[in-house]
């Protein structure tokens, strides 16, 4: 039901900023204002962000396979990946762009410019509100949200050069700004790009500690000790762990074993468990062997 939201949500994101893209790109060659073609190609990239991630969220739905056992939820993280790495294929446009007119800026009608740029603000903010709230726990739709939120500070760009143009006549205002734009675009998109590449080097995911997940199965009663203990995101939302938990020799197997299960599932959203108990004799056996 909360994905069918989300997809709801994607679509008419889309909506708006598809029908917005040609208006700014006409905008942008009618004013000849490079932030305003910047924001343009940025649009173009939100389209193809969203449209991305709701292929992503589509692609995940299928059920796991004898090929594919965990299914195919590691897609919205390849989304998330892509829409990073996209964002930063843009700001090396953006950079490349304002560099050949800062030594020759042409004229750029500033009014005209201030218009549209303040229509795509509209547009843009319209869209984070739609899809505010969904982006936290999700990488994938983080990205969707990260390409619209950098888009509304190219329209924030675009209306700040506009207006140093209109009242000085300083055109160099527009590639200084779009150069300012290309910047916050990269500190922004560089948690996603370090998260996504996280989640499919299958570290740790953040917020999880993993000495703390290691004290806490050791806390429940008949555990002694944790060894080969591994815990991973298959994607944002789903985490795995798999561990040796040494049992005190006698004790109940399957109340220890739902125990563990139980703590990691209520401290951790750790739902996914591989655990294989050992008891303490066999333990010694095996470091004497050693």
């Amino acid at each position: 039901m909360e994905r069918h939201s989300e997809s709801r949500r994607l679509k008419l994101a889309l909506g708006i900023s598809s029908v917005y893209f040609f208006a700014e790109l006409i905008g942008g060659f009618l004013t000849n204002s490079l932030a305003l073609l910047s924001d343009a190609g940025h649009m173009l990239s939100d389209i193809a962000a969203l449209a991305l991630t709701l292929f992503a969220f589509r692609i995940a739905k299928r059920p796991a396979t004898l090929s594919s056992t965990y299914g195919y939820h590691r897609v919205e993280i390849l989304a998330a990946l892509f829409n990073g790495l996209t964002l930063w294929l843009i700001v090396g446009i953006i950079f490349a762009a304002a560099y050949n007119r800062f030594f020759d800026p042409p004229k750029v009608a500033s009014y005209g410019m201030m218009i549209v740029a303040m229509l795509g603000l509209v547009v843009n903010i319209a869209a984070g509100v739609i899809l505010y709230g969904s982006h936290h726990h999700n990488l994938n739709l983080r990205g969707a949200f990260l390409h619209i939120v950098s888009d509304a500070l190219g329209s924030v760009g675009a209306i700040a050069a506009g207006l140093i143009m209109f009242q000085t006549g300083w055109y160099v205002a527009d590639p200084l700004i779009s150069i300012l734009i290309g910047l916050l675009i990269l500190h922004s998109s560089w948690s996603l790009v370090k998260e996504s590449f996280s989640v499919l080097m299958q570290s740790v995911p953040k917020g999880i500690r993993l000495d703390e997940v290691r004290e806490t199965i050791e806390a429940v009663e008949g555990v002694t000790e944790v060894h080969d203990l591994h815990v991973w995101a298959v994607t944002s939302d789903i985490f795995t762990l798999s561990a040796h938990a040494v049992v005190e020799n006698g004790g109940d197997f399957h109340a220890v074993l739902n125990c563990i299960e139980d703590t990691l599932k209520q401290r951790f959203n750790i739902e996914h468990t591989t655990i294989q108990l050992e008891t303490e004799s066999r333990e010694e056996k095996e470091f004497k062997a050693f």
